[in-house]
């Protein structure tokens, strides 16, 4: 039996399926959650990358299978659903995760408007068609629990981030109008991580100057710390998990979060999770 630190894990054989799973925060869910005894559907669009997250989790002794999804495709992700069933004979725990993050100001439309159309396709869409693809099939099984990876530029339309914003927005109000129809039956949970370094988001960044809306004020002592984050000079305080300076989460703290609320009795539903640094310098 797989232990916690506060007793037994209450994941200990529910089926976990996780999108976006093939690397950055998926990756890290998929092993945590494996590790505390799940058998986990490895979901990514990069087929070669859920293989390997898969295999990582195999060769820990745990149970995996990995899975190439689309989650643009109501159909494919249909079919993860489907192997998931076959394969583990039911899905506890759905994570929607995938997502990217193309920031611009609107005057950047020319540049921006692909990538937009793909993060609403991915953001949104994606989760939607997360959880009509396993909604059915959550109420058959007379339970289920569906977690959906919100941010903390859902909290305000900020200058940079209106596309983006508006995806996590609707990510919210979607989770709870799911929450509303489905208590009882499916537990949900929104996840607010702040910003995160070292998550690849920011490789879909269209403007850099576009992240001025989350940190206003603090924007030049932002960049400040983040040349110093990358060169690995950071200070001291900002750089301890124990002061209340700490400046940066990491991947692996967002990610422990998660399972810890899909670590829990069935009836107990943590329902909605804000993750930050504590000496952050997001204003949101």
């Amino acid at each position: 039996m797989t232990e916690q630190a506060n007793g037994t894990s209450h994941l200990e054989g529910r089926v976990v399926a996780i999108t976006g799973a093939g690397g950055g925060f998926g990756e890290l869910i998929a092993g945590l959650a494996a590790g505390r005894g799940a058998r986990v559907v490895v979901a990514d669009i990069d087929a070669d990358g859920a293989a390997r997250v898969a295999q990582a989790i195999q060769d820990q002794g745990g149970e995996a299978e990995a899975v190439a999804v689309d989650v643009r495709d109501l159909a494919s992700m249909q079919a993860m659903v489907s192997r998931a069933v076959e394969r583990f004979g039911g899905i506890d725990v759905l994570v929607n995760n995938a997502g990217i993050m193309p920031l611009a100001f609107l005057a950047d439309h020319a540049q921006a408007y692909e990538a937009w159309e793909r993060c609403i396709d991915i953001n949104f869409k994606g989760v939607l068609n997360g959880i009509c693809a396993v909604h059915d099939q959550m109420i058959e099984q007379g339970r289920g629990h569906i977690v959906n990876i919100s941010s903390i530029y859902a909290n305000a339309g900020t200058a940079g981030s209106g596309v983006y914003s508006a995806t996590k927005a609707a990510v919210a109000v979607l989770s709870d109008s799911l929450r509303v129809e489905s208590q009882g039956k499916i537990k949900v949970t929104i996840v607010r991580p702040t910003g995160v370094l070292g998550t690849g988001l920011a490789s879909g960044v269209v403007n850099p100057a576009a992240s001025i809306g989350i940190t206003g004020q603090n924007a030049a002592q932002y960049m400040e710390r983040v040349m110093a984050f990358l060169s690995g000079g950071l200070d001291e305080p900002l750089a301890d998990v124990d002061s209340t300076a700490y400046w940066a989460i990491t991947p692996d703290v967002v990610a422990r979060e998660v399972v810890h609320a899909i670590d829990q009795p069935w009836g107990v539903s943590i329902g909605d999770v804000t993750i930050r640094a504590a000496g952050e310098d997001y204003v949101l």
